[in-house]
């Protein structure tokens, strides 16, 4: 009786852990994985770093120069502090500050450009921001795809064997040859080979997502959506329009441009004088009278050097405007290729879904139940199955490829398109 209700109770326990040990894993939403990478990535965390710190340069940058304080004793007849201070009207005791004064703009302008490279220092932690997300999408997508081919693969690797399974019985009925039979266990074993590789590209995916993500590579694994095609209809002069606008890297050399303007305006400002104001108070002996000093300096600039400094500045502004003509080609030319790459691959998914994959399905159906009633060989149902393998491989491939395309076409535009 005990034994039977031990028994009974570790089935019950079996059973309920059965469900859950079976029980489909729950995808992550690439928006969730987007936002734990934004709030946790390092190198999201360094570029904020950079900003911040740039931040405190501009109060520097236009604070005015530090004042000086002095304290002088001079002595008469001897060395020692303040000798003849009672007998000579020469020795005395000084107390005096001063103060530099830059010519009028000069702070302004080295605040501004201070200001300029802050705003560049921010525009560079967007490109961060978008870059990081791209990669994450990117690595989305390639463990969407690793996975759909892995479980298509296994699926694939089920019908190959109900094949081989068919040959065999064939071939002990002395019907067929052996070397058909030998031919279709080698194109299972070039499944098998493909499911490794396709397992080596999820685990690096993983591993890499896991980094981005800021997440231990121990832990889970993320499981994502199953990867569809997204639909395109956006007008692409609306979308060139937005990349102008919108993205980062052009951000970024806008903001070096004008950074460059306002640096040749200070370097131009740098060619007037400054100055300094001092006063100092001079105490001497009783029956002496005080003495009162005020004085005012002039720093005369080297006009040299600065004009070299000028020509300088101003050869690095022509740079960053070229270097942004550069980009804004550069971008739009990327643009114009992923724009090609979404339209193509989003009719040749088409051709795949209501052509190609259902007729080569019916092909292998056909040539199948022909194999099944003695009326044909096994090499024309090997050749269809290869077809539909090969055919759903190069569909897969082509719906990675549209999604890899839109989302490069969201980095560049700064527009949410998937």
């Amino acid at each position: 009786m005990k034994l039977s209700q031990l028994l009974c109770g570790v089935v019950l326990v079996a059973c309920r852990m059965l469900p859950a040990q079976h029980s489909a894993p729950i995808p992550t939403p690439l928006a969730t994985l987007l936002i734990e990478a934004q709030s946790r990535n390092s190198q999201v965390a360094l570029a904020e770093d950079a900003w911040k710190l740039s931040t405190h340069v501009a109060v520097q940058a236009a604070a005015r120069p530090d004042p000086q304080l002095t304290f002088q004793s001079f002595g008469v007849g001897s060395p020692k502090p303040l000798a003849g201070f009672s007998n000579s009207e020469f020795s005395y005791v000084s107390l005096g500050a001063s103060q530099g004064l830059l010519y009028s703009g000069k702070l302004r302008l080295r605040g501004e450009v201070a200001n300029r490279e802050m705003e560049t220092q921010k525009a560079s932690v967007a490109v961060v921001r978008s870059s990081v997300a791209e990669q994450v999408k990117l690595l989305y997508l390639q463990i969407a795809y690793s996975t759909a081919a892995i479980a298509y693969l296994n699926r694939s690797d089920s019908l190959l064997q109900t094949v081989i399974q068919d040959a065999l019985a064939h071939y002990a009925l002395g019907q067929g040859s052996q070397s058909a039979v030998i031919r279709a266990q080698m194109e299972r074993t070039k499944l098998l080979r493909d499911d490794t590789m396709h397992n080596q590209e999820l685990w690096q995916a993983q591993a890499r997502l896991k980094q981005l993500l800021h997440r231990p590579q121990e832990s889970l694994d993320i499981y994502p959506d199953p990867l569809t095609p997204t639909p395109f209809s956006i007008d692409p002069e609306e979308l060139q329009s937005q990349l102008r606008s919108s993205n980062p890297t052009l951000l970024v050399d806008a903001d070096a441009v004008e950074k460059q303007k306002a640096q040749l305006a200070s370097s131009r400002r740098e060619s007037k004088p400054d100055f300094d104001v001092g006063y100092a108070f001079q105490l001497t002996g009783e029956g002496y009278r005080n003495r009162y000093l005020f004085s005012v300096d002039m720093r005369l600039p080297n006009h040299r050097r600065v004009e070299s400094e000028i020509a300088k500045v101003t050869e690095q502004a022509n740079r960053a405007r070229h270097e942004m003509d550069s980009d804004v080609q550069q971008k739009l030319a990327e643009f114009q290729e992923q724009y090609i790459a979404v339209t193509s691959t989003a009719e040749l998914l088409k051709e795949y879904e209501e052509g190609l994959i259902p007729q080569a399905e019916a092909v292998f159906h056909s040539e199948q139940s022909a194999y099944q009633s003695n009326k044909q060989e096994l090499t024309p149902v090997l050749t269809a199955l290869l077809d539909i393998i090969t055919l759903e491989s190069d569909y897969q491939q082509a719906l990675l490829n549209h999604e890899a395309a839109l989302v490069r076409i969201e980095t560049l535009t700064g527009r949410a398109i998937r």
